[in-house]
């Protein structure tokens, strides 16, 4: 079993940064590939963003590539989230994910464990 529980959401206005944070409980967090998803109201939830095991292997949605960065702290049992150059279609309630699963199979499915949720409201 993991709890994830996320933080780090928050109202920022068009083109600012937020740094999302997901931290994980239990040894075995290293075990996990690691993502980030999203909801936006009235919408279904969609894949952001994915972090190997290793960390070596990542990936982002086309909508956020070059603007956010996955990434993850072993020793802190933490996923990051940094988004850059947010925009007001950004906004979404994003969780955190993990499962001893692939990278490819998160992507299309996410894992097992998720998140509670953070709100990220960007304004125009």
């Amino acid at each position: 079993q993991v709890q994830l529980v996320e933080s780090g959401g928050g109202l920022v206005q068009a083109g600012g940064s937020l740094r999302l944070s997901c931290a994980a409980s239990g040894r075995t967090f290293s075990s996990y590939t690691m993502g980030w998803f999203r909801q936006a109201p009235g919408k279904e939830r969609e894949f952001v963003a994915a972090i190997s095991r290793s960390g070596g292997i990542k990936a982002h949605a086309d909508s956020v590539k070059g603007r956010f960065t996955i990434s993850r702290d072993d020793a802190k049992n933490t996923v990051y989230l940094q988004m850059n150059s947010l925009k007001p279609e950004d906004t979404a309630v994003y969780y955190c994910n993990a499962g001893a699963v692939a990278i490819g199979t998160m992507m299309r499915n996410g894992g097992d464990y998720w998140g509670q949720g953070t709100q990220v409201t960007v304004s125009s």
